[in-house]
């Protein structure tokens, strides 16, 4: 049996990690293939390069979570999120809806996505109207413990500390998240009396409408938190709907949030 020193190894593998071939650096160096191949596989083991299952790192408990990028997805989430694992999925998956009339927010939150969870691939799957946002990853009930059976309005919504210090840190990219969700800035109007002429008059507002009152609350703490005065309209009988009208703060919300694209 012939034994080959760590001198020929590192050699066979400089070449190998060069794109030189099995064959070619078996041949060079006088080594069977199979040694070679055992080599390469050894190597791209110890480097992580090899196919199949490896070990994922949260980003919030392990890694470095981008906060400000992770505030605009928590917003998202809580508006038009979900995330399922069925039993014929071994990794939950993360599906935000974005309507195919706002390109520009698809690009926004697939982004979001890709900062947050850096290692994991992102996809879009086509909807009618629509396109899901969509990426798996195994450390999803960490980073959105408010995922649960039933739908949002139907069971307690409560940020975890680490998250509300996150959204006290970052309150404009978590009110974004949730305009961009279930939010939008329209042109409203009414008519006055002006010299005895009655004359239409227009002005922007933003609405934000969600059925779950902690949802609703979560928002319109936060928006207090930067200085901007809303109101609530209801909806018949249901104050669903958050209404931001005074001209000082829709400039904040225009200068901070901007209406969607």
């Amino acid at each position: 049996m012939n034994f080959h020193g760590p001198e020929l190894r590192q050699k066979a593998l400089t070449l190998l990690r060069g794109g030189a071939k099995n064959a070619d650096v078996a041949r060079k160096l006088n080594v069977p293939a199979g040694t070679i191949s055992y080599w390469k596989h050894m190597d791209r083991a110890k480097r992580g390069e090899c196919p199949g299952a490896h070990r994922s790192f949260c980003p919030r408990c392990e890694g470095e979570l981008d906060r400000s990028a992770y505030a605009y997805l928590l917003g998202l989430y809580l508006g038009d999120g979900h995330i399922i694992q069925n039993k014929a999925m071994r990794t939950p998956s993360l599906s935000i809806t974005c309507a195919d009339s706002w390109p520009g927010l698809m690009d926004l939150c697939e982004s979001s996505m890709r900062a947050v969870f850096p290692d994991n691939s992102v996809c879009r799957v086509r909807r009618k109207g629509c396109r899901e946002v969509k990426m798996y990853s195994k450390h999803l009930w960490c980073l959105f413990p408010q995922h649960g059976p039933g739908k949002k309005h139907e069971r307690p919504i409560v940020l975890a500390n680490w998250q509300q210090e996150i959204v006290d840190a970052h309150p404009w990219e978590f009110i974004r998240g949730l305009i961009h969700s279930d939010g939008c800035r329209i042109t409203n109007w009414t008519t006055r009396l002006v010299s005895g002429e009655r004359k239409r008059y227009e002005y922007p507002r933003y609405f934000f409408s969600n059925k779950s009152d902690d949802i609703r609350k979560l928002f319109s703490d936060t928006l207090n938190k930067v200085g901007v005065q809303w109101t609530t309209l209801a909806r018949g009988s249901d104050p669903f709907n958050i209404s931001v009208a005074r001209r000082a703060s829709v400039a904040l919300m225009d200068a901070h949030v901007g209406p969607k694209y």
